[in-house]
This record gives C-alpha cells, sequence and structure tokens, in this order.
C-alpha cells in the first residue's frame, strides 16, 4: 500500500457546492452572523470586565465561554468567508492542521469551561454556606487554568499523530479541516492506534459530560427540598448554563455523526448546515442566553450600551 502514498502540500475541501451568485447572498449572511458573534460575545467580556460587580466566579466562568466563541469562530469565519467567494477550495498542510487544532480546542475548552461552571452552580446550590471558601480566588485560578491548558496538552498530543500519518490523498469532505476527515486519507488504517484514540475519547468527552450530568441531576434534588421561591430562584440562575450544556451537546452529536456518516447518503446542503453548527450555534446562543436571562449581567449590558463611553 504504501507505494500509493501521495505527498501534497495542500488539502482540497470539497464539500463546498457551486451555488453561482447566491454564494455572494451567503458571504453576507455569514458575515453578519460572524460580526454578531464578535460583538456580542465582546460586549459580555467587556461588561464583566469593567463591573466589579460582576467580578464573581459565574460570571468570570461566562466571561471564558465568550472568549472561547472568538477564539473558536475566528479560526473558522475568516477562512470560510474567503473560500465562499473563491472557485478553488485549496489549503495548505500547515493552515489545515492549524485549523484542526484551533477548532478542536474551541470544541473541548467550550466541555471544560461547562464542566467548571456546572462546578460552580454545584457548590452554590448544594454547599450555600460554604461557597466562598470552596470558590475561591486561589480555586477559580485553579479550575480556570485546568480549563485552559488540559484541552491544549491533549490535542498536542492527538495533532502529533495525525501529521506523522502518511497519507494517500488530499481530498477532506468537509468545509473546514477536520482529524477523522485526515485519518481517512491514512495508507495504512492500522497505523492509528485505535485503542489510544478510544480511550482518550473517553477521557476527553463521556468523563466530562458524565460530572456535568451528574451535578445537575444533584442540583434538580437540592432545589426540589426548597421552597417554590427558593426553586425558582436557583433554577433561574442554573438554566442558562443547562440551555449551553444542551446546546453544545446537540451540535458535537451531529457533527460528530456526520463525521461518521456515509457521505453519499447526505444531501449536500444539509450537510454543510450540521457541519457549521457547531462553531455557529454555541458561540451565537450563549451571549444570549446569559446577557438576556441573567438579570445582573442584562441590566451592566445595557447600562453599558447607554453609556457615551462605549458609544
Amino acid at each position: 500500500m504504501m507505494e500509493n502514498q501521495t505527498i501534497s502540500f495542500y488539502f482540497n475541501l470539497t464539500m463546498f457546492m457551486k451555488i453561482g451568485h447566491y454564494r455572494y447572498l451567503a458571504f453576507v449572511f455569514c458575515l453578519l452572523i460572524y460580526s454578531f458573534i464578535v460583538f456580542a460575545n465582546g460586549v459580555l467580556i467587556v461588561v464583566i470586565a469593567r463591573e466589579s460587580a460582576l467580578h464573581q466566579p459565574m460570571y468570570i466562568f461566562i466571561a471564558f465561554l465568550s472568549f472561547n466563541a472568538l477564539y473558536g469562530s475566528t479560526a473558522f469565519f475568516p477562512r470560510f468567508l474567503m473560500d465562499l467567494l473563491s472557485d478553488t477550495h485549496l489549503i495548505s498542510r500547515l493552515a489545515c492542521f492549524t485549523q484542526i487544532y484551533v477548532i478542536y480546542t474551541y470544541g473541548l475548552y467550550e466541555l471544560t469551561i461547562l464542566c467548571v461552571m456546572a462546578y460552580d452552580r454545584f457548590v452554590a446550590v448544594c454547599h450555600p454556606l460554604h461557597y466562598s471558601r470552596k470558590m475561591n480566588y486561589k480555586v477559580v485560578c485553579i479550575l480556570g487554568c485546568t480549563a485552559w491548558v488540559f484541552p491544549a496538552c491533549s490535542l498536542c498530543l492527538n495533532l502529533l499523530t495525525i501529521v506523522r500519518l502518511q497519507l494517500c490523498g488530499n481530498k477532506i469532505y468537509k468545509i473546514y479541516c477536520a482529524s477523522w476527515n485526515v485519518v481517512l486519507l491514512a495508507c495504512d488504517p492500522r497505523s492509528v492506534n485505535s485503542i489510544a484514540s478510544t480511550v482518550a475519547t473517553i477521557i476527553l468527552t463521556f468523563l466530562p459530560f458524565s460530572f456535568i450530568l451528574y451535578t445537575y441531576l444533584r442540583i434538580v434534588l437540592a432545589c426540589w427540598k426548597q421552597t417554590s421561591e427558593v426553586r425558582r430562584k436557583l433554577l433561574q440562575s442554573c438554566l442558562p448554563h443547562v440551555v449551553s450544556f444542551a446546546v453544545y451537546s446537540l451540535t458535537l452529536f451531529t457533527d460528530t455523526a456526520l463525521s461518521r456518516q456515509n457521505r453519499k447518503g447526505v444531501n449536500p446542503f444539509v450537510a454543510v448546515v450540521l457541519a457549521m453548527e457547531f462553531i455557529i450555534i454555541p458561540p451565537v446562543t450563549n451571549p444570549l442566553v446569559y446577557g438576556l436571562k441573567l438579570p445582573e449581567i442584562r441590566r451592566k449590558i445595557f447600562k453599558t450600551l447607554k453609556s457615551p463611553k462605549f458609544t
């Protein structure tokens, strides 16, 4: 099989459809979405940074989510917008592997930050008398560093394995570079350690998901024992986190399912939409959910937007 190995300095993204002049409409629409993501998440970060009343663990972690939204969408949109207006969709190996690293760390950052936020709400609801001690400055720094450093290091190891693969092709059926699609190009499938990949997937996804579900189950049980008024306030503070987790889980599931699906069995337009939602929907919905649902942030946002210094 090794004689069929091809050495190419570029990958070809083949999921783009020929839509003629409609590509200009698609370009404007996607540019508006990207602009909204930058504006909404940027406002959220600025408000939380400026307002000392929001310098609390829950709001700091929300700012982390917004920063991650900017990080992930910036790895996707500029390149995607150029591809919409281009007739060729070639991407260099370096740019492709860089995009893989950024987009996949974006996905893992989202999961680890949601995991930390679930723990914060768990302590606030189930151990309110010990909240200030269990979520002090030192603990918040440790949780924040872990949420950022662990995915970065784990993805470095994963990407190193992919970069070393000997490939027999350069066509990636995706609108952005994805590790699984590159792995499918490997000349020798046995070169990919499936056992190690499976274990890594379990550690990086299943365990955090299980922890988040466990903490929210404990929160629901704790709220159930309270009065209706207290229950309403507690659930109100946790609802945005649950919505963010549900949106992330749904988009991650559809993106993963699409990657493993038979390419010929999926409508090309549906495939493009499903491929984009993992990168678009969470960055769009998170600032709306937290900015509109949490009254403290909502008041500060309106105050900041009305401020002459902001305008």
